[in-house]
């Protein structure tokens, strides 16, 4: 039995809205985690990589179909892309916590250039424990 055009194309329109409304929640949610606003952090705190990277630094929606971003209840690992008037590439981040409800902390964050090169951006120091060894 046919569909009438104007019926299709109501029904398409949702459905993708509804899509579009899904992915936007899912990237806010990872945008506000704190191992994604610490990253961040530490990236604004490196001269070098602001420098290389170039004014104004965007920082865009993650490839949530990309194999590296992965996140559970005491890992997660996530590839953010970066971009500036010079160059741009990927923020790569790993941070970890002791138990779910617990603080999450940086383990390491570097800045892969799309030319390969790596900017390190921050490497947790076993030996200062909790205190951060910027690289």
């Amino acid at each position: 039995m046919p569909v009438p055009l104007g019926k299709l194309v109501l029904f398409t329109s949702v459905t993708t809205g509804g899509y579009a409304l899904v992915y936007y929640f899912i990237q806010k949610t990872f945008s506000r985690a704190s191992y994604y606003q610490l990253a961040l952090e530490q990236l604004h705190s490196r001269p070098e990589a602001l420098e290389t990277l170039g004014s104004p630094l965007n920082i865009h929606y993650l490839q949530l179909t990309d194999k590296y971003n992965f996140v559970d209840i005491a890992d997660a690992k996530l590839k953010i892309p970066v971009s500036g008037s010079k160059s741009e590439g990927h923020l790569y981040i790993s941070s970890s916590r002791d138990a779910p409800f617990k603080r999450w902390h940086l383990e390491e964050v570097f800045l892969e250039l799309k030319d390969g090169q790596q900017i390190p951006v921050f490497k947790h120091s076993e030996e200062d424990g909790d205190e951060v060894k910027k690289e």
